[in-house]
């Protein structure tokens, strides 16, 4: 039972073959059972879920029933949910408490889900390994030696290890798709403005953005549908239609014209990421689609360095507010109140986060804020034009998810730039703040290879669509880790 999707668990939930009680046990039994080898959460709420579940029942039995009633979720612990704590993996908030949900807790809540856990994370979102996490590294479910990507490696390792039937996470540069790529999961970034941000606790505010990861595409569609929609509480939240997602899923690709960017089969991909890639593309064709190769994006190599001005940038303002008086850890061995505050940062904030903040406050200084900054942020502008301009000739494009498979536990957790190479297919889509989708795609030698399907602002219908049609004609998703 903790390998069902949303769609097959649903099912049996209002047929009365299973009821929220049994599923929710079994999922924590099964969390209970993994979590000693792939550490994917940072805190398990069994108590809760129990309650949650009893109530999901009760609603069930009046015939009250959501796709995601009684359904188990883990949810990225960067994600604000009311009495519950909410670390961002991070000594500074190790013991905060939100006093609210999240948005999208509340309409998660409001379908009658059932939470039985909180997913580990980079801290403060910041990382691509899920190795920065102040509390522990989280291990790939397919390889334990591995490193399951990130920032939302936690979210993706619990769907794949069946501790969970879907999560949500957040992707500020890759963090849903890179570790869905990673974990053989399916992730989806919505379009920025899509999904409210309102409770998401900020990293880079005009890049942050929550998404769903789930085993296959109905059930992204599924979550989807309940979390996106226009939000008066965050002033970035757009009053966009809102589709019912899965009308869209078909098997039939005829007439869509996709298209591949060569940018982004980069010096150094590995060899068999690119031979799968193409091999998946080719199945495209087989589906009906018209796939044009060579499309140029020729801006698209210098995403990476201005990601690395705006995101610092941005978060060097959003984190200036933990200073250890009004709310998370303070350090109090001392008279001085600048002390306090910088011994409060010292010890609170682990390396990498420090280094993003240098990194920010240094591209935000005077007589450095023209020169970085703000050709950062035009940089920014020819990016999104450029994908602007390939929609206008195509419906989609299609990229590897990551250039190489789930690298080892600390192959490059010294080396913060190669690190950051991980995320150079993923990152170009943020900066323009447009949707995308990873899902399983191949493995090499039992290591999962990511898909990465990119649509127009605001259409995450067609991704889908390309997606599911994938999905029903290969078998790459229902492979399930042996732990």
């Amino acid at each position: 039972m903790s390998q069902l999707t949303i769609h097959e668990a649903h099912r049996l939930l209002k047929t009365k073959q299973l009821s929220s009680v049994e599923l929710t046990k079994t999922s924590l039994e099964r969390i209970h059972q993994v979590e000693p080898k792939v550490h994917a959460l940072v805190t398990i709420t069994d108590e809760l879920a129990l309650k949650q579940a009893q109530k999901a029942d009760e609603l069930i039995a009046s015939g009250d029933i959501s796709f995601l009633t009684g359904i188990p979720v883990v949810i990225k612990d960067v994600i604000c949910t009311k009495g519950i704590r909410t670390t961002c993996s991070s000594k500074i908030l190790e013991n905060f408490v939100p006093p609210y949900d999240a948005t999208v807790m509340e309409k998660l809540n409001g379908c009658g889900v059932v939470l039985v856990g909180k997913a580990n994370m980079d801290e403060f979102a910041m990382g691509s390994s899920t190795e920065h996490s102040a509390f522990f590294p989280t291990h790939n479910p397919w390889d334990l030696s591995r490193v399951p990507g990130g920032s939302s490696g936690g979210s993706a390792t619990a769907v794949a290890a069946g501790e969970t039937i879907f999560a949500l996470g957040s992707d500020t540069g890759g963090s849903i798709r890179q570790p869905a790529g990673f974990c053989s999961v399916t992730g989806l970034k919505p379009t920025y403005g899509r999904v409210s941000r309102y409770g998401l606790v900020a990293f880079a505010s005009s890049l942050d953005q929550i998404g769903p990861l789930t085993q296959d595409v109905m059930d992204c569609a599924m979550v989807l549908n309940a979390i996106a929609d226009y939000d008066s509480r965050d002033s970035t939240s757009v009053p966009s239609p809102v589709p019912d997602y899965t009308q869209c899923l078909t098997t039939d690709l005829n007439g869509l014209r996709i298209g591949i960017p060569k940018e982004y089969f980069v010096e150094g991909m590995q060899t068999e990421v690119e031979i799968a890639i193409r091999a998946a593309i080719s199945k495209l064709e087989e589906l009906g689609a018209k796939v044009e190769w060579e499309v140029s994006l020729p801006h698209t190599p210098y995403a990476l360095a201005a990601y690395y001005i705006i995101a610092p940038s941005e978060a060097s303002a959003n984190l200036a507010r933990y200073d250890g008086v009004k709310y998370g850890f303070s350090y109090l061995d001392t008279d001085s109140m600048w002390e306090a505050l910088e011994k409060t940062r010292q010890y609170g904030f682990g390396d990498e986060v420090k280094r993003r903040i240098m990194l920010g406050t240094y591209a935000l200084s005077a007589g450095y804020y023209d020169a970085w900054y703000v050709k950062a942020q035009k940089v920014r502008t020819l990016i999104r034009q450029e994908f602007d301009h390939a929609f206008d000739k195509y419906d989609a494009l299609v990229t590897p998810t990551s250039p190489t498979v789930p690298f080892k536990i600390g192959e490059k957790v010294d080396d913060p730039l190669q690190m950051y190479l991980s995320d150079i297919c993923t990152l170009p889509i943020n900066i323009a703040g447009i949707p995308a989708i990873s899902i399983p795609a191949g493995f090499d030698n039992g290591l999962p290879i990511g898909l990465q399907i990119i649509g127009k602002p605001f259409n995450e219908e067609t991704i889908l669509k390309i997606a599911h049609a994938y999905q029903q004609a290969t078998e790459w998703h229902k492979r399930r880790p042996e732990i």
